[in-house]
């Protein structure tokens, strides 16, 4: 690998992975474009208390960051210990048990999907806030935006991060040049200001943990990383971390800076204008640096979904290792893609947004609360880890993932407790359900591996006896081709077709009979009269006989059928050998199907008839 590094070349496997501006660009997308409403959260909450409340946005923002900082030294702790990923659901797994690594593996699912449909509605809303004639196509525009960042991430995951870097970059300079700006600016440029009350209210505990726990919307995204570290080039874990704590301290500065500016200019909130676009306008001006900067917001909170596409394949890939999800989520494509990943979070995204009709609100109240259930569990999690490890200076960083654990863990409660009614509720159900089917999904595959005896050492293979029945419709190359595997496979090999009651079908089975005795291949030929149009019951009921006679240690099946050379050619081909394996399937039990499958490329001359089963 260092040899590779100093040459400037890199294994095919290795330029598809991340770097750490490019893990920047695709795992913290949301958490960065969080500044766009996070701050505004804590500032609609301390409102309702009146102008003097708002006096509390830079304390309240401040526990945040530091809760932020909290999570990145905690998650680059999970990279460390767990360089395989999975975040959350690894160091549960290891520390706490089965049970609450997939709750919280649960809550992190249901947190991405979420993410991936608000991060789409978010952005659209923004755009149709800027074209107000668009708003009438909503539900279209945010299934275009997910089909497109669905289809950047089945190209590759480091391709679609190149994507991604420049509105990244531009959007960070853009919110750095507004704090500066408002920062070096001693009075404010106009800007639309909101109503808040002016009659003083008592600002109590509550009031300040609500502020918090809607502010700490801002944190969703943190763990993306620590998810997704294989998805990183070698070294992975180092360029993990590197990762992490380039999201904690970009992010933790962005926060800070509209706090302070939000306080400096009395920025109250508006149901026309949002937070950060008054202080875009009173730090800049309301000319191009304005308008530049409320597009790449738009852009970023579209492309926060991003995140989700990061971070869920590989989690599905970790549960499909365990066994608690379908294997094919396990698998990869040529560019390091994991494919039904993508696929799977792309479609229930596309049906959140089509029920929520593009509404960003109707899914703000079950957002961020999956998210703090994987905090916390992770935290408390790190303090086993620690204490079971004790290496050198073990006791500081328990207590911080200790403080860490209680901190989420009232965030958790306050937002439980404060939006249940608005629809938090679903948490409490849909949590539950996935952790069920997740068990039933291990079930299934512990009973399979009972009975395939996987892990133990099997019995030293034997030769069986084995007939080979080969259902064919016609004397032809496909014929001769399938007969020829059927006498390589079995000790005995046996012809089959089907004879309806018709006239015409008598009269092409005399020929059909004709046609085998001049050729004489040394096979048998069994005709099996139905009395109608079934091609699957008669050949079922003649494997029964024999499954019955036992006079064969095995039975097989062999079925020839036509390879076209092109996909679309699939049409011009009947189906039978399929409606065939059906049928056998359901209505036998120990037969081994085969279906021969011969290329048209391969044959020298084409056969009138492809081997179709029956007359005709």
């Amino acid at each position: 690998m260092a040899a590779e590094a100093k040459s400037g070349k890199l294994p095919e496997e290795e330029r598809h992975r991340l770097t750490a501006l490019e893990g920047l660009a695709a795992l913290s997308l949301d958490a960065l474009s969080s500044v766009a409403y996070g701050p505004q959260a804590i500032l609609i909450v301390l409102a309702t208390a009146g102008a003097m409340a708002l006096h509390y946005t830079l304390p309240v923002t401040l526990a945040i960051v530091l809760l932020l900082a909290v999570l990145v030294t905690s998650y680059r702790q999970v990279i460390e210990a767990f360089p395989t990923g999975g975040g959350a659901y690894a160091v549960s797994k290891a520390h706490l048990g089965v049970r609450p690594s997939l709750v919280a593996a649960a809550s992190l699912v249901v947190d991405y999907i979420l993410n991936a449909a608000v991060g789409v509605s978010a952005g659209v809303e923004a755009l149709t806030s800027a074209y107000p004639a668009l708003y009438p196509d909503r539900v279209y525009l945010c299934l275009a935006v997910l089909g497109f960042i669905t289809a950047a991430n089945l190209w590759g995951v480091a391709e679609s991060a190149r994507l991604f870097i420049a509105p990244t970059l531009i959007f960070i300079a853009g919110i750095f040049a507004v704090i500066v700006g408002g920062l070096l600016r001693s009075h404010p440029l106009p800007f639309p200001q909101g109503s808040v009350s002016s009659v003083p209210v008592t600002v109590g505990i509550l009031l300040l943990l609500r502020a918090f726990a809607s502010g700490c919307s801002a944190l969703t995204g943190v763990e993306a990383i620590a998810n997704a570290v294989p998805e990183f080039r070698q070294p992975r874990a180092r360029r993990a971390q590197h990762t992490e704590v380039g999201l904690g301290v970009i992010l933790g500065l962005m926060l800070i800076g509209i706090a302070v500016l939000a306080q400096k200019y009395h920025t109250y909130p508006s149901s026309t204008t949002t937070s950060l676009a008054q202080l875009t306008q009173a730090s800049l001006g309301h000319n191009f640096f304005f308008y530049a900067i409320q597009l790449v917001t738009t852009v970023l909170l579209a492309l926060a979904a991003n995140t989700s596409f990061g971070g869920l394949p590989v989690l599905a890939s970790l549960l499909a290792t365990d066994n608690f999800l379908p294997h094919l989520f396990f698998l990869r494509a040529q560019r390091q893609v994991h494919r039904y990943g993508v696929v799977v979070l792309a479609v229930v995204a596309a049906v959140l947004l089509v029920v929520s009709k593009g509404n960003t609100q109707a899914l703000i109240p079950v957002f961020a609360i999956g998210v703090f259930v994987g905090f916390t569990l992770s935290q408390a999690g790190m303090v086993r880890h620690w204490r079971a490890n004790r290496q050198p200076g073990w006791e500081g960083r328990a207590v911080i993932n200790g403080v860490g654990a209680l901190f989420t863990l009232a965030a958790l409660a306050v937002e439980l407790i404060s939006k249940f009614t608005e629809g938090a509720w679903l948490i409490v159900i849909v949590v539950p359900l996935l952790v069920l089917m997740f068990s039933r999904v291990h079930v299934a595959y512990a009973r399979i591996g009972t009975a395939l005896q996987i892990g133990r050492q099997p019995p030293p293979p034997r030769p069986r006896s084995s007939l080979v029945v080969v259902p064919v419709g016609s004397v032809s190359r496909l014929t001769a081709e399938a007969i020829s595997a059927a006498l390589s496979l079995g000790d005995e090999v046996v012809a089959v077709t089907v004879c309806y009651a018709e006239p015409e079908d008598t009269t092409a089975d005399a020929h059909l009979r004709e046609q085998w005795e001049a050729w004489h291949p040394n096979v048998p030929l069994i005709t099996l009269h139905s009395s109608r149009r079934a091609l699957g019951p008669p050949v079922v009921n003649f494997l029964r006989e024999l499954e019955q006679a036992a006079s064969y240690d095995q039975l097989v099946v062999l079925i020839p059928e036509v390879q076209p050379a092109h996909p679309w050619q699939r049409v011009l081909h009947n189906q039978r050998g399929f409606v065939l394996e059906q049928a056998i399937q359901h209505g036998t039990r120990n037969v081994v199907i085969c279906r021969l499958r011969y290329q048209l490329a391969t044959m020298t001359t084409l056969p009138e008839d492809e081997g179709a089963i029956g007359p005709g």
